[in-house]
């Protein structure tokens, strides 16, 4: 029987947060995933991506490169952050605003507009993002409101213009988020999050990490990830 679904794009990290965001997209819609090798020194979470990809059988996964090591200004990336160590939280317990070497500029501006061009090109209004605004740690790139205007510079771009920025986690916490996952199956011991791997096991310090372990707990699920500290 054909798929009658609509077709969707779904940016795709690997973390616990896209992969939710992509589970909750695949419900209602015949997903493409979307995942950007920019040069993170989080690799680990590439190979995530593609387990998670094809444990949600999407139609396609697409891995692009985009270099952002050039740009420089982030810790969280091996070329711009020149040998800068990942900021870490030793007592657990995340700041309300993040060092500015743990962002990584524009970055959800980049994809969004990569996702809305591959939309574009298959026909499609439907895009997707995992972004929150309750446990986004402070990041411009995850409010509401830059949504809202990368949606409407979008279709004000593009020569469909319906373009539609689905962001299904805005406004859940991480616990929420896991609990919703976990409900549509998600398998989260093949997602990962962290900002500094230890080979392929998380550090269990840096931001990412404190709100995975705060998640689970909230949750009341397992915690499957196998953190260093």
């Amino acid at each position: 029987m054909a798929d009658k679904r609509a077709d969707a794009v779904v940016l795709l990290s690997g973390g616990v947060d896209s992969s939710t965001c992509l589970a909750i997209a695949s419900q209602n819609h015949r997903c493409r995933a979307l995942t950007v090798r920019y040069g993170q020194r989080n690799w680990r979470e590439l190979e995530s991506a593609r387990l998670v990809a094809e444990g949600m059988r999407v139609a396609v996964h697409r891995v692009v490169d985009i270099p952002l090591g050039w740009i420089g200004g982030s810790a969280l990336l091996d070329a711009g952050g020149h040998g800068t160590a990942i900021p870490v939280s030793p007592d657990g317990v995340s700041p309300s605003v993040p060092p500015a070497d743990a962002y990584v500029p524009a970055r959800n501006a980049i994809f969004l507009a990569m996702g809305a061009a591959w939309a574009e090109a298959l026909g499609t209004p439907h895009l997707f993002i995992g972004v929150n605004r309750v446990d986004y740690s402070g990041y411009p790139d995850c409010r509401p409101a830059f949504v809202a205007a990368m949606e409407q510079a979008l279709r004000l771009g593009t020569r469909s213009g319906d373009l539609e920025i689905h962001a299904p986690l805005m406004e859940l916490t991480k616990g929420q988020i896991i609990r919703q996952g976990s409900d549509l199956g998600l398998d989260y011991s093949i997602t990962f999050s962290c900002y500094d791997p230890r080979g392929d096991r998380a550090c269990g310090l840096c931001d990412s990490c404190i709100h995975r372990k705060k998640g689970f707990a909230e949750a009341g699920v397992p915690d499957p990830t196998d953190y260093e500290s």
